[in-house]
């Protein structure tokens, strides 16, 4: 018997990220630079087995770990993040209060969360472009539009043309469905691009002024990553400029530390907004697994975090540094690029005569040569865009690298030779 879904159940459709994950897994001799996977030789195995032997030393500490925890999560863990994001914008401590952070299933169940209490199926939220393309997915799934942004060519935000959007959306009478900006502020993903505090501060001028019910969503989840400096900017926490506006900030412990541990965290401005969410997460789980945030409270504690950030960060660079160069005879067949300051990912653009997206020819020679990376028309709201790549360094090892980067070059190689026939 056929079963009669929900129009959300209707709308769901498999994860690109996944089906990208599952080609790479289905051949061993696939090489992927699609998958934002972490490096494997650096997860922290050590310093985890020793806080859980630490545990197991304090038989009541440790038996707490294993029980249930709150659906907020972890006082102390909320307390460190908290603090943390102080540090890192600039601000005086207990400028933030930790009643505002909750402890969520990686930053991707926050995000979903924020979608589910703010959108209506038909409801508008802006997006930069390029963006996060799971979260595009996300959007897609709820029956909300993604409606990009104007942009710079320097990746910023093209402010005063976002006014001029926001006041044909009113003319119009769709200003009242855009219910969230969404900004990928650090290192972002795909592009590696970080946002200028001063474009942030003008962006929570704008929304002010002519939208203040349109809610400010800052994805940092790449903000630890950085390679020489971390980038100088505040998040929209601060500054005068977001004052009255309601504000969610995301991160996530995954990518700095281990995915598979499987925490995030966002800290939210509106109290009203974060209740909801709140009661939402409650219905999803009853709270975020306890272990894993009592490991990283312990891990935050001691100093065992940010060690482990100099290692991986001189580790990222590395691998960026190994991919750039195995592939810059590209740019001699007109692709273009720029190195990345942070985060895990390159973001190419191909020659104007050439397609990126699947089952084009440049895809279809990546898959000859066994070489996976994800299709940049993914990360647009429209699928606009059909020349740029998105490749990741984090998890291959350094001639395994070169090796991808080998092939990837290759493929053009070879469709160029073919076009020129």
């Amino acid at each position: 018997m056929e079963l009669k879904y929900s129009e959300l159940g209707l709308r769901q459709k498999g994860s690109n990220i996944d089906q990208l994950m599952a080609d790479a897994l289905r051949d061993p001799g696939m090489l992927s630079l699609a998958a934002g996977f972490t490096d494997n030789s650096t997860l922290p195995l050590a310093e985890v087995k020793a806080i859980v032997g630490e545990l197991e030393e304090s038989t009541m500490v440790g038996r707490s770990a294993l029980q249930y925890g709150t659906n907020q999560g972890s006082p102390r863990l909320r307390n460190l993040l908290t603090r943390r994001i102080e540090v890192f914008d600039g601000v005086a401590e207990n400028s933030y209060s930790e009643d505002g952070m909750f402890i969520t299933n990686g930053s991707q169940q926050g995000l979903y969360l924020a979608m589910q209490t703010l959108c209506n199926p038909g409801d508008i939220v802006l997006v930069e472009e390029p963006t996060y393309f799971v979260f595009l997915e996300i959007l897609r799934g709820l029956g909300i539009e993604a409606l990009p942004t104007p942009m710079l060519d320097s990746g910023e935000i093209d402010t005063p043309e976002l006014k001029s959007l926001l006041g044909n959306l009113s003319e119009s009478g769709d200003l009242e469905r855009v219910k969230a900006l969404y900004l990928v502020s650090y290192f972002a993903n795909p592009t590696g691009h970080s946002i200028e505090f001063n474009t942030k501060c003008a962006l929570g001028h704008i929304l002010r002024e002519t939208a203040p019910h349109i809610a400010i969503i800052e994805d940092a989840a790449y903000r630890d990553l950085y390679f020489g400096e971390p980038f100088d900017g505040g998040s929209v926490l601060s500054g005068d400029a977001f004052d009255g506006l309601s504000v969610l900030y995301s991160s996530t412990l995954t990518k700095p530390f281990a995915t598979g541990l499987k925490l995030g965290y966002s800290l939210c401005s509106n109290s009203d907004w974060l209740a909801r969410m709140l009661a939402v997460k409650s219905q999803q789980d009853f709270g975020s697994a306890n272990f894993p945030q009592v490991i990283m409270e312990k891990m935050l504690e001691f100093g065992h975090f940010d060690k482990h950030l100099v290692t991986i960060r001189e580790s990222y660079r590395e691998k960026m540094e190994v991919l750039n160069t195995s592939i810059q005879p590209l740019k001699d067949l007109g692709w273009s690029w720029h190195t990345s300051l942070g985060g895990l990912y390159l973001w190419l653009k191909a020659p104007i005569d050439v397609s990126t997206q699947f089952g084009s020819d440049f895809h279809k020679q990546c898959n000859a040569a066994q070489v996976m990376y994800v299709p940049g028309s993914l990360c647009y709201a429209k699928n606009s865009q059909l020349d740029g790549v998105r490749l990741s360094y984090g998890v291959l090892e350094l001639d395994k690298l070169t090796e991808a980067g080998r092939r990837f070059l290759s493929a053009a190689i070879s469709l160029k030779e073919i076009n020129l026939v």
